[in-house]
């Protein structure tokens, strides 16, 4: 059956939103595949506690059935490879097969990096009319695009570390940023493919590493220093958050994701002064970018009390160990909660609230 979009109706409630059809969107075919389904696990319990009527694709197989989705989400992590070659998927068949019954109301992106965070699939959804969670195809791109991220940031006037864009020798990298630094590839997340580099002779193992990532490469200054976190919710900055490692010297993938590779702490030990420093330049990075919904941007704090933005995120995860869903919590809104205020922000771009009633949930 042809794809058609969902029947949508304008209300004006101040009440959680009212029971949708919702298709949670996850998997991919990159990197992050892991972490989307963890996050779109815990997005589908929150959204039919809610009362919404959910399905969930998985970009590389479908549109699940209903009575394969718990398994697939408990199970299927490391089942695929994780290889993005950067030249992106075919076009998603699923896009034009939803089931006869079952027709969106809203799009709910439990997706990370490759095509789920970096625009392509946000250009093809907005071909749909139906509402989508997270930013846009330009607030994507820009983000996904660390290089375009620091150059906006920078004349926006947020504080970002030096850097330069691969190829490079390790005597141009010692001259213009020193040692150590950051190789890393320009348009992943998860930081994913990234090394600290702390002399000349490791330069080319990095930059070879980045290289099976991403076609382009960034080689930035290293910041040393504490790493804080500033989450985005609509217009509001939420409580900002401190990641203490205790394994690595960077908060790269597997401090992220091993047991035991950091600690979080929300609120951050911060001067209130700070506080609202971190805050108020993740709301102007957000804005920057022309950010929607929910973002999060991590910085560094200098020995020295500066700050220094090093990339900002539009589709954080939303597994129970991510930094927003923490963030929030830190301020009294639960996942459930967060889960609605993301679904609300999707319909307020385009100054819709869906409603159907009707719906057997």
């Amino acid at each position: 059956m042809a794809w058609q979009p969902g029947c949508v109706t304008v209300v004006d409630t101040t009440e959680f939103l009212p029971p949708c059809r919702i298709a949670v969107v996850t998997g991919g075919n990159n990197s992050e595949r892991d972490i989307a389904i963890a996050s779109a696990a815990q997005v589908v319990g929150a959204l039919r506690r809610l009362g919404h009527s959910v399905r969930v694709i998985d970009t590389e197989r479908g549109w699940l059935p209903e009575e394969e989705e718990v398994g697939f989400l408990r199970s299927s992590v490391g089942r695929y490879p994780h290889a993005d070659n950067g030249k992106g998927q075919v076009f998603p068949t699923w896009l034009m097969a939803a089931p006869d019954d079952f027709m969106p109301d809203l799009w709910f992106l439990a997706l990370h990096g490759g095509a789920g965070e970096d625009g392509r699939y946000q250009g093809l959804l907005e071909m749909t009319g139906v509402p989508y969670t997270g930013s846009g195809v330009l607030g994507s791109a820009l983000a996904m695009d660390k290089d375009m991220t620091k150059r906006l940031l920078r004349q926006a006037g947020v504080p970002t570390a030096d850097w330069l864009m691969a190829p490079v020798t390790a005597s141009e990298v010692e001259r213009v940023l020193g040692w150590p630094v950051i190789v890393k590839p320009s348009k992943q997340g998860s930081t994913v493919g990234l090394s600290l580099v702390h002399e000349a002779a490791a330069l080319t193992e990095a930059l070879e590493l980045a290289y099976q990532h991403d076609s382009e490469v960034m080689v930035e200054a290293y910041i040393p220093g504490r790493e804080l976190t500033g989450p985005v919710l609509g217009d509001q900055a939420l409580t900002v958050g401190e990641i203490l490692l205790t394994q690595r010297e960077i908060f790269d993938y597997e401090a992220k994701y091993q047991p035991g590779g950091a600690q979080e702490v929300f609120p951050a030990d911060l001067s209130p002064l700070l506080t609202r420093e971190v805050q108020r330049l993740s709301l102007l990075a957000h804005q920057v970018l022309k950010l929607q919904g929910y973002s999060r941007s991590d910085f560094r704090l200098d020995i020295e009390g500066h700050l220094w933005c090093l990339e900002i995120n539009t589709l954080p995860g939303l597994t129970a160990m991510s930094l927003v869903p923490q963030a929030a919590a830190a301020q009294g809104i639960s996942f459930d909660e967060l889960v609605d205020q993301i679904c609300r922000q999707a319909f307020s771009k385009t100054s819709m609230t869906c409603l159907a009633p009707s719906i057997p949930v």
